[in-house]
């Protein structure tokens, strides 16, 4: 299918999942790396609680909690510039 066929489709609300390989889509900036991070043992129960707390895994929160915290980095430091 050609480009403009695609996007003329497309605009027309048309369902395009037949003519994307799904099976190599990539989000960008969404690669995993593994990271091994020592945390006190108080920590690691304070992470437990409000895991349970929000039904998601510890792992979730970290990820949930760093992403937050970059993100208010990152304005503060467009802010200042």
């Amino acid at each position: 299918m050609k480009a403009e066929e695609f996007d003329a489709k497309f605009d027309n609300d048309e369902d395009m999942t037949g003519a994307l390989l799904l099976s190599r889509a990539r989000r960008p900036l969404q690669d995993q790396r593994r990271v091994n991070v020592d945390f006190p043992e108080w920590m690691i129960h304070s992470l437990d609680r409000e895991a349970r707390r929000l039904g998601v895994t510890r792992q979730s929160v970290i990820k949930i909690w760093l992403a937050e915290r970059l993100e208010q980095a990152a304005a503060n430091h467009k802010n200042v510039m």
